[in-house]
């Protein structure tokens, strides 16, 4: 895809006054999860990089590994998803999370560095043997002193580590602000992320731009503007479908995460996504990092279903050599992945809800309709869908296909019905008929 080469000193001087070398990034950290109650409007900025059109999918390091990985943990990953079909797929994005770097703590003379041990032949070989074999290479840092799982981050030296890692040819940046304790003004987060974005631009080389900020500070809003392509609109996920609350007073459950994002559809589209997090199909409880017993089979595939159908950035994080038979149907079903991935880039919206019952619906490139009929309770439920009533399109005649099951329904003209099992997510493409 194309990229935007732009003229840093040029950026520097007519955008944004932003965190010049030697600088860091101080906010007043706290514990508590903020309200955001001070809007401090951007000059007018429109930057892009004409990347991510459609959302990213791949597999990130983190929420398995946490900051446990190394060379070999990457490249058997690698190796994996081009022998299990999430390859051909169309998951590409290979993203190494925290715990790539040397150093700990405030950095000081040296510059960013690649641990020797956990990477002996360096992060430029490592984007070679992902390139070689098809993939791209994703990395992460942060805009503090420190990342969040204590290694040094990018704090000052934004243009200066943009530089480095469009050399070893990364593909993705993750740009994390901490999310489990990180509260600053609006008007400091987006300086230091448009600070990275402009150095990013900057370079020659097109860097897939993830503004990591937990959905604070109205992100959303902003984060499109100043050339993300993806911003986390919730605080952490847990690997949960429906827990009571909020894990730990903090962590978003499936479902949680769903409804955070019903009414942020308008700030989604291609170049820039609502993130809703990682993928937890195929944790199980197992996660290294995340909280959470895991969910069952349905779950994960409704909560697939679900990140599909909003248009969410489709990035795994669990163990991609240990994937179950079921959990790689779940994956690699064509017929969800091309409701994510629908050049047209409209996120699936509620467009009904009786009881625990949801229709969620979008608008697909080719005329039809992608629909998701969700139960969210505990029940066997009956739900019906009317295109005129539910999706208000007057379509007297139309066919469906199930795209679970693979089959070709209908065609109806008359409002359909279908049995919905508890947590379950019934996902169909429907077309209009013509008129016999």
């Amino acid at each position: 895809m194309p990229h935007v080469t732009l003229l840093p000193f040029l950026l520097s001087a007519l955008l944004l006054p932003h965190l010049t070398s030697g600088q860091s990034w101080s906010p007043s950290w706290n514990t508590t999860v903020p309200t955001c109650n001070t809007t401090t409007p951007l000059p007018t900025v429109n930057l892009t990089n004409h990347l991510a059109l459609t959302p990213p999918m791949g597999w990130s390091s983190w929420n398995y590994f946490g900051p446990d990985i190394n060379e070999t943990l990457i490249k058997s990953t690698i190796d994996a998803m081009l022998t299990n079909g999430l390859h051909a797929a169309g998951y590409i994005y290979i993203n190494l999370d925290d715990g790539w770097q040397r150093y700990k703590g405030r950095r000081s003379s040296h510059p960013l560095e690649v641990d020797p041990v956990k990477f002996p032949s360096g992060m430029k070989s490592l984007a070679d043997y992902a390139h070689t074999h098809g993939f791209k290479l994703g990395i992460y840092s942060g805009p503090g002193e420190k990342t969040c799982a204590g290694y040094t981050g990018s704090a000052g030296h934004a243009r200066e580590d943009a530089e480095m890692f469009a050399s070893w040819g990364i593909d993705h940046l993750k740009y994390d602000s901490c999310c489990s304790h990180a509260s600053a003004p609006q008007s400091e987060v987006q300086s230091v992320m448009l600070d990275m974005s402009t150095a990013l631009l900057a370079t020659d080389r097109g860097i897939v731009f993830h503004a990591c900020h937990c959905g604070w500070t109205d992100i959303w809003t902003w984060a499109a503007e100043i050339g993300a392509n993806q911003w986390r609109i919730g605080q952490d996920i847990s690997d949960d479908f429906n827990y009571p609350g909020n894990r730990e007073k903090y962590y978003f459950d499936v479902l949680d995460m769903l409804d955070r994002g019903a009414n942020l559809t308008q700030y989604t589209g291609p170049g820039h996504w609502n993130d809703y997090d990682m993928l937890i199909v195929g944790l199980n409880g197992e996660s290294k990092q995340l909280v959470g017993t895991g969910a069952s089979n349905v779950e994960y595939r409704t909560h697939f279903s679900l990140w599909s159908i909003v248009c969410s950035p489709l990035l795994i994080g669990s163990d991609i050599r240990s994937l179950s038979a079921y959990d790689l149907a779940t994956l690699t079903n064509s017929d969800i992945i091309a409701l994510n991935q629908d050049p047209l880039g409209i996120p699936a919206e509620l467009v009904a809800e009786v009881g625990e019952t949801q229709i969620y619906a979008k608008e697909m490139a080719d005329g039809s309709m992608g629909i998701a009929l969700l139960n969210r309770g505990s029940a066997t439920a009956d739900v019906t869908m009317s295109p005129r009533r539910d999706l208000t399109i007057p379509w007297d005649v139309y066919k469906m296909r199930d795209l679970w099951k693979g089959k070709d329904l209908g065609p109806y003209d008359i409002p359909f019905t279908v049995e919905v099992q508890p947590h379950e997510a019934r996902v169909y493409r429907m077309w209009k008929c013509a008129p016999a």
